[in-house]
């Protein structure tokens, strides 16, 4: 048997009742939540201070927000936790504090300590696409990413149902 690092299986998920949780509201942050209210009513953003597209969200009810700092309890009742601040100590603990509850996590800063990726996303009616490069080559996989969105735009699928 090989001692090789075999790469991540690309799994869809339904995140419809899971509880997820993103501790940071930067840039990163801010991504991943744009991609995850697409497919959960259940996300909830800890960090002291957010900008106007996470308050606009919230209004809209498609997150919750706690205006505070991340603290262990914040995590107990979720399912998957991005550990998304700017504060590697703090991107840590979460990820220490998660494994030892079982919780898959993501450390945003970390491709070592992620139990799964985010993929680039392609996206046309029900057919959705991720692409993952492995957390190496980010570009690659948003350059497939787009031209996989572009030919699903383009209709040059044949999309007939079941003949």
């Amino acid at each position: 048997m090989s001692n090789d690092k075999k790469p991540y299986f690309p799994l869809f998920v339904d995140l419809n009742e899971k509880q997820i949780v993103v501790v940071g509201a930067g840039t990163i942050a801010k991504r991943r939540i744009r991609t995850l209210v697409s497919f959960t009513n259940h996300l909830t953003v800890i960090a002291p201070e957010v900008n106007r597209e996470l308050l606009d969200m919230e209004k809209a009810g498609m997150l919750r927000i706690k205006r505070k700092n991340y603290e262990r309890e914040d995590i107990y009742d979720a399912d998957y936790v991005i550990a998304a601040t700017n504060d590697h100590q703090i991107n840590s603990d979460i990820y220490s504090a998660c494994k030892c509850m079982g919780i898959t996590v993501n450390v945003c800063s970390d491709k070592t300590k992620c139990d799964f990726y985010f993929p680039g996303l392609a996206r046309k009616e029900e057919m959705i696409v991720g692409v993952c490069a492995g957390g190496r080559d980010h570009k690659k996989a948003k350059a497939l990413t787009e031209a996989v969105q572009l030919l699903m735009e383009r209709n040059e699928i044949n999309w007939k149902k079941d003949e």
